[in-house]
């Protein structure tokens, strides 16, 4: 830009003319060149082919002699404003409340509502299951045990080794078990050879009775003995299995049933176990004993159980913290527990209520045999049956162990604990016909 000034123009017989010492005057179109505007080098919306235009402001001119005459200076055009391509308009609020079918909303006049605080967004509320059978149906539906059944048979309607077969791979898949599924297969293939099935809808009836057959003998409810003050329940298993939890319903389902009742925080190892239980306790309304993080579980199952006989408490539910099975120091702890509680009750535990995650699978069967070694297993709860669960690991501790199961978890809310049921359980994984 400065070069311009400081280079000279190339002389002219007019320019020569001119006397010495005179202020050369420069015309709108040099002055155009060496200050280009902004707006005519940028590329404006729906003007491409608009020629630039200078935006001079006015030409100063220095003073001159009184001979010549002083160039009248060019006001400066109206500058439009850019229109900037990809920028949406607001829309208006009527316009958004008409597609909504809507009463607009227009901006509170009073600063104290306009500064008032968002509201805070609210969460869905779990609803319990239907009761009876239907809710086991419309939890369990998502397990992979009821996908693998839910379109074999429509698949194969026809009886042959196809379909036995394919329902081998079903079971194996489901965590059933290799040796409960050979069971299972190897029977239902002796009577279709036996020519004991008209079609393929009575084999799928003999394949529901037999898988009912399996579970039935270890669908047995807890029994709360009141001569026992208090009946002592002891909860164990590995780590994010649901203790915590499930001793939260448990409390639940016994306070429903007017049982007096009290809670033991014996997990002191994972943070917030001890306010987790006590949320609990609050919320069902159950005094809880605890001695707060990292306190000797031993000591806080003694007093618990102290105090649950002064005052005449009928069920002692005391927690303990998660623990791998294959770590025999933390299951000798366990032991400890069950030594101290007998100082004071020799019948005590009770119950020693094993939690089992549905989704572990064949892992499941591993945990149990340690955990039983250890503390003598004598109920399981099967939780988290309403996800992503195989579902089969059921048939394959029942096959193995023979141990009862107590509940089974089908939901979040506190009803959906529900007490096992061999025959809800079979039929919400089977389907109801072969079309289904």
């Amino acid at each position: 830009m400065f070069d311009f000034f400081r280079r000279k123009k190339a002389q002219t017989p007019t320019d020569a003319a001119k006397p010495e010492g005179a202020q050369e005057r420069y015309s709108i179109e040099e002055l155009a060149a060496a200050f280009p505007s902004r707006e005519a080098e940028s590329d404006t919306v729906g003007n491409d082919a608009a020629e630039p235009r200078a935006n001079v402001d006015a030409a100063v001119v220095p003073a001159a002699p009184a001979t010549h005459e002083i160039e009248a200076t060019r006001p400066p055009e109206p500058v439009a404003e850019p229109v900037l391509a990809g920028v949406a308009e607001p829309v208006p609020a009527e316009v958004i409340a008409a597609a909504l079918d809507v009463e607009p909303v227009t901006a509170a006049a009073d600063p104290d509502i306009a500064a008032a605080a968002p509201i805070a967004p609210t969460h869905a509320v779990a609803e319990p299951a239907a009761p009876g059978k239907p809710g086991w149906r419309e939890r369990l539906r998502g397990s992979a045990f009821a996908r693998s059944f839910s379109g074999l048979f429509s698949r194969h309607p026809r009886l042959d080794d196809d379909l036995l077969d394919e329902i081998e791979t079903a079971l194996i898949t489901a965590d059933v078990g290799v040796s409960a599924t050979t069971q299972l297969v190897e029977s239902l293939r002796r009577r279709m050879k036996a020519r004991e099935f008209a079609d393929a809808t009575a084999l799928l009836a003999a394949l529901r009775a037999d898988l009912v057959a399996m579970l039935t003998p270890v669908a047995q409810p807890l029994h709360i003995d009141t001569n026992a003050k208090p009946f002592v329940l002891l909860t164990v298993g590995v780590n994010g299995v649901g203790k915590t939890t499930t001793i939260g319903k448990l409390a639940k389902r016994f306070k429903d049933e007017n049982r007096p009742l009290m809670l033991a925080a014996g997990d002191t190892f994972r943070a917030a176990a001890v306010a987790q239980l006590q949320a609990w306790g609050e919320r069902n309304g159950v005094p809880v004993v605890a001695q707060g993080q990292n306190a000797d579980a031993a000591s806080v199952a003694f007093d618990a159980l102290q105090a649950a006989k002064a005052r005449g408490t009928q069920v002692l539910i005391a927690d303990t913290a998660g623990r791998l099975h294959t770590q025999q120091g933390l299951m000798a702890e366990l032991g400890k527990i069950k030594r101290v509680l007998q100082k004071l009750d020799a019948a005590a535990p009770h119950e020693v209520l094993m939690v089992i995650d549905g989704t572990t699978g064949q892992n499941a069967l591993s945990q149990l045999r340690q955990f039983h070694a250890a503390v003598g297993v004598t109920g399981l709860v099967v939780t988290k049956l309403d996800g992503t669960a195989k579902g089969g690991v059921v048939f394959a501790l029942a096959r193995e162990f023979g141990i009862p199961i107590r509940y089974a978890g089908i939901g979040e809310r506190p009803e959906d604990l529900r007490v096992f049921d061999a025959e809800a359980f079979v039929d919400a994984l089977l389907p109801e016909s072969l079309g289904a």
